[in-house]
């Protein structure tokens, strides 16, 4: 090697570790609440290096996360003046991990801005700009020009940025102003409020999932939508293009062959056979690969690679007359944790893909065959996640503006709170939003649009949308809320201990939340005081023994109608110790192999029934 290209290599280095020590100066985490053991691999330099959305996958992509500038003003400001620090996107500003930990509130805006390159070989491309999700509303700027808005904090959006480039410059501007008033407003913020207390949590406002940019061709896939048949061996992919020009070809392979190809207009469905198919289930999460071409004037201008699973969810009713949840045409008894997806460093928003797996990993280690994904949305790679570990997952809606005070009567006696046409228009969008962007994962068995009565309006309505909408999944019509005789199962919630309050004889009976078994543990607590959970223990032990116990009555339940459980919860979250894990997921508050093996035994409970 010559001395000048080991003065280069030696400069580039140098020069590459100056970069990443200028940028961790300009970033710490916030705060002395504490931390999860990932946050410490957290930094400028290793934000989200994996794929975004690996669901419908192209090889070129460049992430946007990192150190962005950033100013806190008041709502109607122009622009957003001189910067007052740098945030680390995609971590809300409320959060520790974002460097910032600031709460923004209805009065004032957030506004971000970077610089980002175009790759050389971009050019000739469109640019699509993609948000993994804002919360609530974002207005976009390229290049100081207003490009586009998005309303809603739960469901990812695009825009194609490409007339917008200002290709005489290197590097391009993009600004984004965001407006969240949380519970002061009329969106749905899940179990956010302005000022956390009890079962309501910090806010998050602002980017908090993956911002990043691709090139694709001026005709290019924008969508999946997949439906499996396992009756008629039939799998049904539909490709949605940005110009519904050209011909999709579709190829499905098991991992040593294709095994399947079917060829379409832009826009249609691709209908192909699958002889012998290999079903997904939680205890075999087979899935197949797909690979999708969309072909113009006889030349491929787009391709991306996907994966499908071979599933069906129905109910049935068993030779005792009970309705069953069935899981492809077998009786199945599920039974999950409810997962709040959040943590104490990044709030919404997992600290790394690691961390975003291990509370799935977890669940399947303790037993469990599904997670109730509880009033939030997660980012695509966490679907993805439960797509190959095998967990069926049921999906809230995050719930409306439903606790302003005046509105606390009506709750408590049982009544729809009726709610303006701006909140229910805000609810619906979004709804469907969420629908349109989960609808590929086959992990997704179950919709929840309501929970608990919150926010609760129009039911009957809403369910048989949501059921005509996507009918290959069951709809839960409200958990533990408000019933009526629509959708597909009665939820029930019982606290602590699982009890059939009701029971429905002609749609399966499930009992939505239960348990909530807490141990405070010093150390790894969010709060110092006013801790709690639905029964108070003193050690590990003790609450093995008491869900053990609540497991046993389960299977007796199972024999007279439950078809499904959701033990609260997963982790601990900020003052509620009511976790299988604390918030920090650093000390487990279960013995797992007891927990496991019961968990287990619920899970195969209705096998004979098969």
């Amino acid at each position: 090697m010559n001395k000048f290209l080991i003065k280069s290599l030696l400069v580039s280095t140098l020069l590459s570790l100056a970069g990443v020590v200028a940028a961790n100066a300009q970033w710490s985490a916030q705060g002395n609440k504490i931390k999860t053991q990932w946050a410490a691999q957290v930094s400028p330099n290793n934000i989200s290096t994996e794929y975004p959305r690996p669901i419908m996958q192209r090889n070129s992509w460049q992430s946007l996360d990192g150190l962005w500038n950033y100013s806190i003003r008041q709502r109607g400001a122009a622009n957003m003046g001189n910067a007052d620090g740098k945030i680390l996107v995609p971590f809300a500003v409320e959060s520790s991990l974002s460097g910032v930990m600031k709460t923004v509130g209805k009065d004032q805006e957030l506004w971000y801005s970077r610089t980002f390159d175009i790759p050389a070989d971009w050019l000739s491309d469109h640019i699509l700009l993609h948000f993994g999700a804002v919360d609530w509303q974002a207005d976009v700027y390229i290049n100081d020009i207003r490009i586009g808005s998005h309303r809603g904090g739960y469901a990812p959006f695009s825009l194609d940025i490409t007339p917008y480039i200002d290709n005489a410059k290197q590097l391009q501007n993009i600004t984004i102003r965001v407006f969240d008033p949380t519970t002061d407003g009329y969106q749905p913020v899940g179990k956010q409020k302005s000022k956390p207390e009890g079962i309501w949590y910090t806010p998050v406002t602002g980017i908090w999932q993956t911002v990043w940019i691709e090139p694709v061709a001026a005709s290019h896939i924008t969508a999946l939508n997949t439906v499996s048949d396992i009756d008629n061996n039939r799998l049904c992919i539909t490709p949605l293009t940005s110009t519904h020009e050209g011909i999709v070809e579709v190829t499905i392979s098991d991992g040593k062959k294709i095994i399947a190809t079917g060829k379409a207009a832009a826009g249609q469905p691709v209908d192909l056979t699958i002889d012998n198919p290999h079903l997904w289930s939680p205890d075999d999460p087979y899935l197949y690969t797909a690979n999708i071409s969309l072909f113009k004037d006889g030349k491929q201008v787009d391709k991306v690679e996907s994966y499908a699973a071979m599933r069906k969810i129905s109910t049935r009713r068993d030779a005792n007359g009970i309705m069953r949840i069935q899981l492809n045409n077998r009786d199945i008894f599920q039974m999950g944790p409810l997962d709040q997806g959040y943590w104490p460093d990044g709030l919404y928003t997992a600290p790394n893909d690691e961390a975003l797996r291990y509370d799935i990993q977890l669940a399947k280690r303790l037993g469990f065959n599904m997670i109730r994904k509880h009033m939030k949305t997660e980012p695509a790679r966490w679907y993805t996640w439960c797509d190959r570990l095998g967990v069926l997952v049921w999906q809230d809606m995050p719930c409306g503006d439903s606790w302003p005070e005046w509105q606390m009567y009506n709750f408590y006696n049982g009544a729809e709170v009726k709610h303006s046409v701006e909140s229910e228009n805000n609810f619906r969008n979004e709804w469907k939003e969420i629908i349109d962007a989960l609808q590929p994962y086959p992990c997704i068995v179950t919709w929840t649009p309501f929970n608990e009565r919150w926010g609760q309006f129009k039911t009957q309505e809403i369910v048989e949308w949501t059921k005509a909408y996507d009918p290959t999944r069951l709809v839960n019509p409200a958990s533990g809320g408000n019933h009526y005789a629509v959708g597909d199962m009665l939820d029930i919630h019982h606290y602590p201990d699982p009890s059939i309050m009701l029971y429905d004889a002609n749609r399966p009976t499930v009992l939505g939340e239960y348990g909530g078994l807490g141990l405070p543990v010093k150390q790894h607590l969010w709060q110092d005081d006013k801790n709690w959970g639905y029964a108070e223990f003193k050690n590990v032990k003790e609450v093995t023994n008491r869900y053990v116990e609540y497991t046993d009555k389960l299977q007796q339940l199972v024999k007279t109608g439950f078809s499904a459980a959701v033990y609260t919860q997963t982790t601990d979250v900020e003052g509620e110790v009511n976790g299988l894990v604390t918030y920090d997921r650093k000390v487990l508050k279960v013995d797992a192999k007891r927990v496991a093996k019961a968990n287990n035994a619920l899970c195969h409970a209705l096998d004979n029934n098969n």
